[in-house]
């Protein structure tokens, strides 16, 4: 009979998902399995396949700090490249056995009584004494409701579903939102389509991308030489946080606001596209974007700049807010994710039957972004204010891994025990996280972002140093939890 209760669940089977089940596997949670609603294991680097397709990232910071790779082929690796160091990496640490493919988790709620999780799933029930959920918040695609969109007769898909199967030669294509996919995507098939109309509502800060082929020889010095890839690592790392810095100090990134307008003075000679491609607010303030053939990709003659926003849908005809119009073939959304109304909030129920959604009431929060209190052996990666605006994920995940691990191992020690943080140790947390923000560019800089959410709360980013984030959440600190044995 098919095993369905464990010590441990995780849910998705992305770059999180498997750090967990690796680290934890590793500590001595071996009755442990994945979860992952997909056929196939890569999360983000799965369903996104668009052209161009890309990290935004340093590949050697890219990785987990367990098992760096020496063979990237580019200095920022591209989708196909990240999936398959995923996959080889679960296969390595021996994962692969655990991930059970096609089961969806459709509710999970935690029995007080028993003192674990209960889920329902595509393929019946499971449960567990731990839950981790690894679904990250660049999962769900968000498509704006736009007014005859459901009217429109051509072809419709978001970037994070790309269809390969449409051919967008000779195509009219309508490009809404202008963020790190479309950045990336817009270049790669503007040579294709007839005519390209890019509805931009908000300008973007794009700096050059200091991108380029990684030479066999130092492949193979990082291969020989294990120290070499430390120190690169650590440089990466080290010119990054100089960058972060910046966040906190938004007059240093109005200096480098510098490099991004002379990259668009030298890519773009038009001076009324330039005004449209100019931002008015401060850099980092949203996303930080990097491309060396976007801006110039807008000055083909077959691409228009509608600096609007799209303000319905007509027939085949795209309308902005300013009066614009464009007749179209197809429409592909760039806009982005549900960042901070992620669905598995509103699948994961406490005791009483509330879910995370009805704890946070549209302002997620979380202790060190990690766990929530009314929810015992519950672990959230990648969760609410840990974003940094230059640094890698794998960062940010290994940290709270390894708040999780010593967690784990703790409730593991005896058969009962459950770990629920202290209302009082989140709200000391978070309001320490709320009062640094402001003097941060993500509050400071002048823009509306996915940082932002429906409260008008900040409940994405961390304001302070990867250093300290490391240190702060990847710290196990059991007088901060509320130990239970039944």
């Amino acid at each position: 009979m098919e095993q369905r209760h464990f010590a441990v669940l995780v849910v998705g089977a992305g770059a999180s998902g498997l750090g967990a089940a690796i680290r934890l596997s590793r500590a001595g949670a071996g009755d442990l399995a994945v979860l992952e609603k997909a056929d196939a294991l890569g999360g983000t680097w799965r369903d996104n396949t668009y052209p161009g397709c890309a990290c935004d990232v340093p590949s050697a910071l890219y990785s987990y700090s367990f098992a760096p790779n020496p063979e990237w082929t580019r200095a920022f690796a591209g989708q196909a490249e990240i999936r398959a160091y995923l996959r080889d990496t679960a296969a390595r640490f021996g994962v692969t056995g655990k991930i059970r493919y096609g089961v969806e988790v459709t509710r999970a709620q935690w029995n007080d009584r028993d003192a674990r999780w209960e889920l329902e799933t595509s393929r019946g029930p499971y449960s567990a004494r731990i839950l981790v959920a690894g679904t990250g918040p660049w999962h769900e695609p968000l498509i704006p409701d736009l007014p005859g969109l459901d009217g429109f007769p051509g072809e419709v898909f978001h970037s994070a579903r790309w269809n390969h199967g449409y051919d967008l030669t000779g195509k009219r294509v309508a490009v809404i939102g202008t963020g790190a996919s479309a950045v990336q995507f817009v270049p790669e098939i503007v040579p294709r389509v007839e005519r390209l109309h890019l509805f931009q509502r908000t300008a973007q800060w794009v700096l050059p991308k200091p991108d380029h082929p990684v030479p066999a020889v130092e492949r193979l010095l990082l291969r020989r030489f294990p120290v070499l890839q430390r120190a690169l690592r650590a440089a990466e790392y080290g010119l990054l946080e100089t960058l972060g810095f910046g966040f906190r100090h938004p007059w240093l990134l109005r200096q480098v606001q510098k490099i991004g307008l002379a990259h668009l003075r030298r890519s773009v000679r038009d001076p009324v596209l330039r005004r449209k491609l100019t931002p008015d607010y401060t850099l980092g303030c949203k996303r930080l974007l990097m491309s060396n053939t976007y801006y110039r990709a807008l000055t083909e003659s077959t691409v228009d700049v509608h600096g609007t926003a799209v303000r319905a849908v007509a027939g085949s005809r795209v309308l902005g807010a300013d009066g614009s119009a464009a007749e179209v073939d197809a429409i592909i959304f760039g806009t982005g994710f549900h960042i901070l109304d992620m669905p598995v909030s509103a699948r994961v129920f406490d005791a009483g039957g509330r879910s995370l959604d009805d704890h946070w009431k549209g302002s997620p929060q979380a202790y060190a972004g990690t766990t929530v209190a009314g929810f015992p052996n519950l672990y959230l990666l990648l969760g609410p204010s840990l974003g940094t605006g230059h640094s890698s994920a794998f960062t940010i995940v290994e940290a709270q891994l390894r708040h999780t691990v010593a967690a784990v191992t703790r409730t593991l020690r005896s058969e009962r025990t459950s770990l629920a943080v202290r209302p009082e140790a989140q709200a000391a947390f978070n309001a320490d996280v709320q009062a640094a923000l402001p003097g941060t560019v993500y509050q400071s800089g002048g823009c509306s972002s996915y940082y932002t959410d429906v409260n008008g709360r900040n409940s994405f980013s961390w304001p302070f140093s990867t250093g300290r984030l490391r240190a702060q959440v990847g710290e196990f600190r059991e007088a901060d939890y509320e130990v239970t044995t039944s």
